[in-house]
């Protein structure tokens, strides 16, 4: 049994809170968080082993799919995904900045994760649909040419499901720009 999370993202409030209580009651699964995004939209993300999380997603997307935006299942994710999340990455030193912005909420959870693994970078922060008319985008340091790698990678990811918007990687960015954003 492995641990994963699971991630959906619905058009409405009300369905999205009617389908999370679906997915807890049809698999035993966790929720981490569950909440209105901008602009209404809802999302909700669980956790659990994977063929919980799995179950669970797939129903309610399945349940519900004339109001789904996204949904996701992520196997073993990377374990930077939660401290990016909720803003408690701790980072010493900024060699390179990659930034990369998408079109809704559940696609840059999987890109991050993408990212993580993709080179030796940290996530810095995960900033998912809030503030942002139901964008989102992360924040990644590391290395340039890792930065570059695993920026490329997560763009392609997003863009196959039609969801990337921006990016760049800044490579030596000022520490006026840093602290700024962080």
């Amino acid at each position: 049994m492995s641990k994963a999370i699971g991630m959906i993202e619905f058009k409405t409030t009300a369905t999205g809170i009617t389908a999370a209580d679906a997915m807890v009651k049809t698999s035993e699964v966790e929720i981490v968080e569950a909440q209105t995004v901008c602009p209404g939209k809802y999302i909700a993300i669980i956790t659990g082993d994977l063929s919980a999380v799995k179950a669970a997603v797939d129903a309610a997307v399945t349940t519900y799919e004339d109001k789904c935006i996204d949904s996701f299942v992520l196997g073993n994710p990377h374990e930077s995904l939660f401290p990016a999340m909720y803003g408690t990455t701790q980072i010493e030193g900024i060699s390179a900045l990659g930034i990369l912005e998408t079109y809704d909420a559940a696609s840059i959870i999987e890109a991050a994760d993408q990212a993580a693994k993709t080179a030796i970078v940290d996530v810095i922060e995960l900033r998912i649909a809030k503030g942002m008319c139901g964008k989102s985008y992360m924040l990644l340091t590391g290395e340039v040419s890792a930065v570059e790698a695993s920026i490329e990678k997560a763009k392609n990811l997003v863009a196959s499901k039609g969801m990337y918007l921006d990016s760049s990687v800044i490579a030596h960015p000022d520490q006026r720009m840093i602290d700024s954003i962080l």
